[in-house]
């Protein structure tokens, strides 16, 4: 008998998917990848997403123990810090954010005291470390290639893989972020695709793959195995890295890939206020 349960929250406009992970014998919960809205046209943020699962924890009592990040993401920004704010919780994230945090401190030239240590968030996961949620236990893979610090959880017989696989008619994550690799995502994707076969996955994002009008998020070991567009069995490395690099360079820039970014290595937070009292976010001209 399964000890979780598994709750998954779309949110349209990126196309992201959100999991809250509950222990049910304890009521503890875990939320991956949550989402803060953000209107890029007026700089303003919203919580409105992030209030639907404030409302759905707090309407089932439960209590939330960890507010996961599988990477520092391009397409979204995160309201970790929100929900830790109104549901307590650790944010945590894989240790090589720093890497991240040190690359884009320079691109954006970030403040004297912003720190690329990874403080801003309460736990840096090692690979293969196991943490617990309740009296279940949640075990860290680290999955590089999308970035450099992206992490899949595996709870149970189910892991959530964040941007490194998709579904099997949409295929895998892009690689052309700085410190992305092809050739790593395809070893991390093997990794992920060694677990039991049964394994069920959930992946990060949904675009619908041409031929299919719903939006879909579960998929399995199996299914990735047999029928992945990008990367299914007999695909070699070499084939691959050639596919995935040729594929990124079509690829624009993501949407919302400059604020995102200076939020989330920030867990969520706003950038420091000015003298003037607002926060603001930078753009930097002719550099990506």
């Amino acid at each position: 008998m399964h000890k979780i349960d598994i709750t998954a929250f779309l949110h349209d406009d990126t196309n992201t998917i959100t999991y809250l992970v509950l222990d049910k014998a304890t009521s503890c919960c875990a939320i991956i990848d949550p989402v803060l809205d953000y209107d890029s046209a007026s700089g303003r943020t919203t919580t409105t997403s992030a209030d639907k699962i404030v409302s759905f924890v707090t309407k089932n009592g439960y209590k939330v123990e960890w507010i996961l990040e599988t990477h520092a993401h391009a397409d979204h920004l995160s309201s970790a810090y929100y929900l830790k704010q109104r549901l307590g919780g650790n944010i945590g994230i894989g240790e090589h954010i720093c890497r991240v945090q040190e690359t884009f401190k320079d691109i954006f030239n970030l403040e004297t005291g912003f720190k690329t240590d990874g403080s801003q968030f309460d736990h840096l996961f090692v690979d293969k470390e196991i943490i617990k949620l309740g009296h279940v236990d949640i075990t860290v893979l680290h999955t590089p290639g999308h970035t450099p610090a992206c992490v899949s959880f595996l709870i149970e017989n189910s892991v959530f893989v964040g941007d490194t696989l998709f579904m099997p008619d949409y295929g895998t994550a892009r690689t052309d972020f700085p410190l992305g690799s092809a050739k790593l995502l395809y070893q991390s994707i093997q990794r992920i695709l060694s677990l039991p076969p049964l394994t069920r996955m959930f992946v990060g994002h949904d675009y619908k793959a041409p031929d299919r009008d719903v939006f879909a998020w579960e998929t399995s070991v199996i299914e990735q195995q047999h029928n992945n567009v990008h990367v299914k069995a007999g695909v070699s490395e070499d084939d691959f890295v050639k596919m995935r690099e040729a594929r990124d360079i079509t690829l624009n820039v993501p949407r919302l890939l400059l604020p995102a970014i200076q939020i989330n290595i920030r867990a969520g937070a706003m950038p420091p206020e000015e003298s003037n009292g607002r926060a603001y976010i930078k753009i930097p001209l002719n550099t990506l």
